[in-house]
């Protein structure tokens, strides 16, 4: 058992899954980051100086933190943003496979060069049976 754990571990799939989570971890306190420190004062000074992490409003006796919903859906959009375009230019830089050539439809007849279709047995042109 403690063989098969070790193979499961070691598969590329999990190794990768792991670097990607801890990656994925520290790229989120960046975005984070820029988001709460940078692009929501901006955004802010530029509709009025509102500060959307203090909106609330009261129902009752609960209170409805509506400006932090607004902060993760811009934090939730820039992040989706900065991952596709990521991922488009990392798609860019990757080469293309060659192009199958495609397979031979015709064949040349061996007594008057005639192209005719590849599964023919007798030419049409000059009459001659084809092996």
């Amino acid at each position: 058992m403690l063989k098969e754990f070790k193979a499961f571990i070691m598969r590329g799939n999990v190794m990768d899954l792991a670097i990607a989570v801890i990656i994925g971890g520290a790229f989120g306190k960046i975005i984070a980051s820029l988001v709460n420190d940078i692009l929501m004062p901006l955004i802010g000074l530029l509709i009025g100086g509102i500060d959307f992490s203090s909106l609330t409003f009261k129902v009752g006796s609960a209170q409805v933190n509506y400006g932090l919903f607004i902060n993760n859906v811009i934090d939730f959009l820039i992040i989706a943003l900065v991952i596709f375009l990521m991922v488009k230019g990392l798609n860019s830089l990757q080469k293309k496979p060659a192009p199958v050539p495609a397979e031979p439809t015709t064949k040349e007849c061996p007594r008057c060069f005639t192209a005719i279709p590849i599964k023919a047995t007798r030419c049409p042109h000059c009459t001659s049976e084809l092996k």
